[in-house]
C-alpha cells in the first residue's frame, strides 16, 4: 500500500475533442472524446514535454484519474515523483480511447476506429495547442497490457512522431499470447450461436462475467489486427469455428501487427528515439515475458539502444512501475 505524501497537487484540466476521424464510425462509439491533462503544481505547462497515457484492455485515461483505494491514481503518483524531484516536470495526457469492444490497440481499423490517427493528428495537437507543451522530439507515449502495446506499435511505426516510448508488459508474441484464446472463444460463439447473438447477450447483461469480457477481447483482437465490416461487429476469427484449425492467411493479417514482426522493417526507426523503455514481470499470466525477452534479444543483436527490466510479478496491479518508467522518459525528453 503506498502511503498519501504531502507533496502540492498539480492540475488536471478536461478538454473534449470533436473527432472528426471518430465521426460515423462502424461501433457507432461517440466522436466527442474527453482528455484528462495534468500539470505539475505551479506550472501552466508551457514549454514542457508531453506524455500521453494508453490504457490496457477495457480501460480509459480517464480511469486513472479517477480516485484510487489504497494508493495511489495516476495523477498523485506524478505529483510525488515530481515534487520529490525524482522526475522531470512534464504535462501528462490521458485520452479516452474507449470503444464498444471493450478496447484499443491504438491501430487503426475500419472497425474499430483509425485510433493510430486520432491520437497523432487529433488528440496530441489538441493537448499541444491549449497548453503550449511536447512538439517535436519532446512527446513520449507509455502505457500497460493494451496500451503497452500501443506504446511500442507507435514507436515503432510513428518514431518520427513520438521521441519517446515506455511499454509495460505490452502486448508481443502473439502465437503466445493470443491464440490460446481461440477455443474459449469458439466454446462460448457455440453456446450463443453467433457473435451477433454472443454480443447481444453481453450488452444486455448488466453484470458481463470475467469469462465473458475475455472473449470480448479476443473478438477486439480480431476487429483491430483483422477487421471485417461485412461481418457483425467486424469480426472474423482466424480459425475454422468447428475445428479450430489456424486460416493461416488470416493469422498473417494478426502477425503483421505482433512487435516482434514489425521490428523487422521498422527497427532503423527505434535507433531515432531519445528514450525506449520495455519491462514485464517474470511471471506474467498472459506469458508475455517470453515475447519482452524475444524483443529485446532483437533489439540488442540490431543495434536499438533500450532499457529493458524484467521484475518480481505478474500481469496485475504494476503501476508502481511507472515509478521507474515515467522519470526515464520525463529525463529523455526535457
Amino acid at each position: 500500500m503506498t502511503a498519501r505524501h504531502a507533496h502540492p497537487a498539480g492540475t488536471v484540466s478536461r478538454i473534449t475533442v470533436d473527432s472528426d476521424l471518430l465521426k460515423d464510425n462502424f461501433l457507432g462509439d461517440p466522436h466527442m472524446r474527453v482528455i484528462d491533462v495534468w500539470r505539475p503544481a505551479g506550472h501552466d505547462g508551457a514549454g514542457l514535454p508531453l506524455l500521453v497515457d494508453l490504457t490496457g484492455y477495457t480501460g480509459s485515461g480517464l480511469s486513472h484519474t479517477n480516485w484510487k483505494n489504497f494508493g495511489e491514481n495516476v495523477p498523485e503518483r506524478l505529483d510525488r515523483l515530481v515534487g520529490s524531484g525524482a522526475m522531470a516536470p512534464c504535462v501528462v495526457a490521458f485520452p479516452d480511447c474507449f470503444t464498444r469492444l471493450g478496447g484499443n490497440q491504438y491501430v487503426n481499423s475500419s472497425v474499430t476506429g483509425p485510433w493510430e490517427d486520432v491520437l497523432r493528428t487529433e488528440f496530441v495537437p489538441a493537448v499541444e495547442a491549449h497548453f503550449s507543451c511536447g512538439g517535436a522530439g519532446r512527446r513520449g507515449v507509455f502505457g500497460k497490457s493494451s496500451g503497452g502495446y500501443g506504446a511500442i506499435y507507435h514507436a515503432l511505426v510513428h518514431g518520427d512522431f513520438w521521441a519517446g516510448a515506455a511499454c509495460h508488459s505490452g502486448d508481443m508474441a502473439f502465437e503466445l499470447c493470443y491464440a490460446r484464446d481461440f477455443p474459449d472463444a469458439l466454446r462460448a460463439l457455440a453456446k450463443h450461436g453467433s457473435v451477433q447473438a454472443f454480443m447481444d447477450k453481453l450488452e444486455d447483461n448488466p453484470k458481463p462475467s470475467g469469462g465473458d469480457i475475455h472473449v470480448l477481447m479476443t473478438l477486439a483482437m480480431a476487429a483491430s489486427y483483422d477487421p471485417a465490416p461485412d461481418q457483425p461487429f467486424g469480426v472474423r476469427l482466424p480459425v475454422d469455428l468447428h475445428t479450430c484449425a489456424r486460416d493461416q492467411d488470416l493469422w498473417e493479417n494478426w502477425l503483421a501487427f505482433d512487435p516482434l514482426t514489425l521490428v523487422e522493417k521498422h527497427f532503423e526507426t527505434l535507433k531515432g528515439l531519445k528514450a525506449l523503455f520495455i519491462d514485464c514481470g517474470d511471471i506474467d499470466q498472459y506469458d508475455l515475458v517470453y515475447g519482452a525477452r524475444r524483443l529485446h534479444a532483437r533489439l540488442e543483436a540490431l543495434g536499438v539502444a533500450h532499457r529493458y527490466e524484467e521484475f518480481a510479478d505478474d500481469h496485475s496491479g504494476i503501476d508502481y512501475r511507472m515509478d521507474i518508467s515515467l522519470p526515464f522518459l520525463a529525463a529523455r525528453l526535457s
